[in-house]
């Protein structure tokens, strides 16, 4: 990806549109942001060898088109409002600029697009688009203060997050399923905190990035490769499945940090009944990923591997070791430094 000059130019707009968006101190300003985020964003997208990529690129430039006309046109509303001696209802307004927000990012009930689009990408765009791209929606949706409306959105996105990958047999899907029910808890810590936000979102952005680094060396697209995938490398299978089961937040692993924070932090404020459907929407995502884990040891494929050889030695691999380490046992080193503290 990053060797197109072109590429490197579009992801370099890309990441000014988002700072553009945070950084503004006005809703039309946040608004421009989005849409130069969005119009280079498509590029990077667009495959004229993969007909998939270019029905996604179409995809989420409908969407997002929507979501910010939308915003366009509920922040002049707000403007007018404050204008006009509050003659149009502030609260109503602030809601529909939410809605926008929240189909921006994947969130549910506007989580329709995500998963189809995400089938159609790329592991490098796949890992933006899950990562990168909901910063600037996660940061306008922390300006308004809109309790009853995230709280849906947090229910929702955790339950369709934890039962929309059950039936999966694509990674992409997947993954996808796996941020929808990640970005439910990421808004509830919005709820709380900006800081718990920001830590447990960088904690998913490094451990989504172990998980697609690996499938985008090795190309796996689908569970049925997962199978069959290195037989002869225990080391290697077995170090994508404890990324699998820190990314679902398994406590011994990294993946749990931020859970706990957040679980900390709602226990603090009362929210039990909250608390405990976020629960039990993890415990249903774990449940794939062991079923995933344990057919995946279980069965043992004799045919012959069409995937490509894998040096040990190459830096790509010692790359991914250092961060599947630290994946792993992350949670007890930075215990360990604070107890040392």
């Amino acid at each position: 990806m990053f060797y197109n000059s072109s590429k490197i130019l579009f992801t370099t707009i890309v990441i000014i549109g988002t700072l553009i968006t945070v950084t503004s101190n006005s809703w039309l300003g946040a608004w421009m942001g989005l849409e130069i985020n969005l119009l280079s964003f498509i590029p990077l997208l667009s495959d004229n060898n993969n007909l998939m990529s270019t029905e996604a690129s179409l995809k989420y430039f409908l969407t997002q088109a929507l979501a910010s006309t939308v915003l366009l046109f509920s922040s002049i509303l707000l403007m007018l409002s404050n204008n006009l001696n509050n003659e149009i209802n502030e609260s109503f307004t602030s809601m529909i600029i939410m809605s926008a927000l929240l189909l921006k990012s994947g969130a549910a009930p506007f989580h329709f697009w995500f998963p189809n689009m995400m089938e159609g990408l790329t592991w490098m765009n796949a890992l933006m688009l899950m990562t990168w791209q909901k910063i600037a929606p996660l940061m306008l949706i922390s300006y308004l203060n809109i309790k009853n409306l995230l709280l849906i959105s947090v229910i929702l996105s955790v339950i369709i997050g934890a039962i929309g990958g059950l039936n999966q047999t694509s990674l992409r899907k997947l993954m996808a399923f796996s941020s929808i029910n990640h970005l439910g808890w990421m808004l509830s810590s919005l709820m709380i905190s900006e800081s718990i936000w920001l830590v447990y979102f960088l904690f998913y952005s490094f451990l989504s990035f172990v998980l697609t680094f690996m499938f985008n060396i090795f190309k796996l697209f689908h569970l049925n490769q997962l199978f069959s995938w290195y037989v002869n490398s225990k080391i290697l299978k077995f170090s994508l499945f404890m990324n699998f089961l820190s990314l679902g937040g398994l406590p011994p692993f990294l993946g749990f940090l931020p859970k706990w924070l957040v679980i900390q932090q709602l226990t603090l404020c009362n929210q039990y009944f909250l608390l405990t459907l976020m629960m039990l929407s993890t415990l249903i995502t774990l449940f794939f990923y062991l079923r995933i884990c344990y057919s995946a040891f279980m069965l043992n494929y004799f045919e012959n591997n069409w995937f490509m050889e894998m040096n040990m030695n190459s830096n790509n691999m010692k790359l991914y070791l250092i961060m599947t380490f630290f994946s792993i046992f992350g949670l007890f080193m930075i215990s360990l430094f604070f107890f040392t503290l």
